[in-house]
């Protein structure tokens, strides 16, 4: 069967859609009727649990899912390794936390939920946008510090925003999201509107003590708070087993059920978010831990080399690389050829391109742009100038 055929327009409006606004009709149709097949398919690895059962390794798919995560985790290594070299070229400034490697997180995660059920993170937030909804051209704005990103060019790489599709951010202080988080799961619990709260840390960030706080609090009050380690093995330069003395991070709630999951597999995700989701919206909270692994370094100012070998990184990319994983099983179910495939790359690149040629277009936000979204509305003040006589601007 031959994949979708992307249209290629560097239109303003074409660049403001979803990638999977870019399928055409005729694969639409194709799938609807002759692959509406289900195909059971065994995770990677099997599930380790604590104080839980685990779910079980068969993975419901269908051919139209398994392309559909071809297409958005080959977007979204295109994207980082893009916004790589944009960052060296001085377009992008500033932090800079890239995912690649990690793509299977966000996809099999955003298979398993609604829009409607809530995602919150650290500054590590790029492909977690994207599969939230948003587009090349908000990110690649944002990246840039321009008014079509998705934070209005104000937030940049660590605060990527999409409230309207249950995206709170993109956080810069490590562990700080996952209170929040927890927050917006005692919201949906007040509400009872039946969704779910999925606060992603890293390992980096697995000691902080607010975590503990927070947890301890969303068990006592069976919140629908689902607490997901994305463990890279790397906080920042430190292995894990340097830093934790127990690093087995899905058994760290004690008295809160755990789930580590092979985070390099997006079937596998897919489960266990499905998995936990009803478990949270019945039991409470519930800790899944993601063994993924970045290849960039922790940062665009971290070479990734000097704690690690190149050859253990190029080891998991020949091993447990979560695209070729995905490539593997279209190829040997037959969905698509080896040049679709490819041609499936290419015709990402070209959307890549696209969206960043029209960020660079995009202008600056203008410097009153400064004092907006300080203060909710109603409640500004007036800013003065460093003399304190002249009146610069009055908030709004």
């Amino acid at each position: 069967m031959a994949l979708a055929h992307v249209a290629s327009s560097t239109s303003r409006s074409n660049l403001l859609r979803p990638i999977s606004a870019f399928i055409s009709p005729n694969l639409r149709r194709q799938l609807s009727t002759d692959d509406t097949r289900t195909l059971t398919i065994e995770t990677s690895v099997p599930f380790t649990s604590h104080n839980c059962e685990s779910p079980s390794r068969s993975v419901e798919t269908t051919p139209s899912e398994l392309l559909s995560f071809f297409r958005d985790m080959a977007t979204m290594r295109r994207m980082e390794i893009a916004a790589d070299s944009l960052y060296k070229a001085k377009l992008i400034r500033g932090f800079c936390h890239l995912y690649d490697g990690q793509e299977a997180v966000a996809v099999g995660m955003e298979a398993a939920i609604t829009k409607k059920d809530s995602i919150i993170t650290a500054y590590r937030d790029h492909c977690t946008f994207l599969g939230r909804g948003g587009t090349l051209l908000e990110v690649f704005s944002e990246l840039m510090g321009r008014i079509d990103g998705c934070s209005k060019g104000k937030g940049g790489s660590m605060h990527f925003y999409k409230k309207n599709s249950g995206f709170y951010g993109g956080h810069g202080i490590v562990g700080a999201q996952v209170p929040l988080g927890c927050g917006l799961a005692f919201a949906q619990k007040y509400k009872k509107d039946g969704t779910v709260t999925f606060a992603l840390y890293g390992d980096g960030a697995a000691n902080q003590g607010q975590l503990f706080e927070a947890l301890n609090i969303s068990a006592l009050w069976d919140l629908p708070a689902i607490l997901v380690c994305e463990n890279n093995h790397y906080g920042m330069g430190t292995a894990e087993w340097r830093a934790a003395k127990s690093p087995s991070y899905y058994k760290r709630g004690d008295y809160v059920p755990g789930l580590k999951v092979d985070g390099m597999d997006a079937l596998a995700v897919k489960q266990a978010c499905k998995f936990a989701k009803e478990h949270a919206l019945e039991n409470g909270p519930i800790i899944l831990e993601m063994d993924t692994y970045r290849y960039h370094g922790h940062s665009m100012s971290d070479p990734g080399s000097t704690y690690r070998t190149r050859d253990e990184i190029s080891g998991v990319r020949q091993e447990r690389d979560p695209i070729e994983r995905i490539r593997k099983l279209i190829l040997s179910h037959d969905l698509a050829t080896e040049k679709e495939l490819k041609d499936t790359e290419k015709e990402v690149r070209k959307l890549v391109d696209d969206a960043i040629a029209q960020a660079k277009e995009s202008p600056m936000p203008e410097p009153h742009e400064l004092f907006t979204n300080v203060y909710a509305k109603g409640y500004g003040v007036e800013a003065f100038g460093a003399d304190r006589k002249e009146v610069r601007a009055v908030l709004p």
